[in-house]
């Protein structure tokens, strides 16, 4: 989704849900991560820059207001 040099602001682990907040410095965007471990499966979401942490610590509540599609990684 997201092209060129990012650099990982914060990660997390939970539920073996694994999340990470990226910011790309080449267009100053910013982007939150989910993998599903025992699945593998992922998304990632364009997010806001003012609604950065907020996506990073409810990635699903998030996703299901913009792409509820997505969720299906939780499944």
């Amino acid at each position: 989704m997201f092209a060129g040099h990012r650099i990982d602001l914060a990660h997390r682990r939970n539920d073996g849900i694994d999340v990470v907040l990226w910011w790309s410095p080449d267009d100053d965007s910013v982007a939150v991560e989910v993998l599903h471990l025992a699945s593998d499966a992922s998304f990632e979401l364009a997010v806001e820059r003012d609604r950065a942490l907020d996506a990073f610590y409810h990635p699903f509540a998030y996703a299901a207001r913009r792409s509820p599609e997505l969720l299906e990684v939780a499944a």
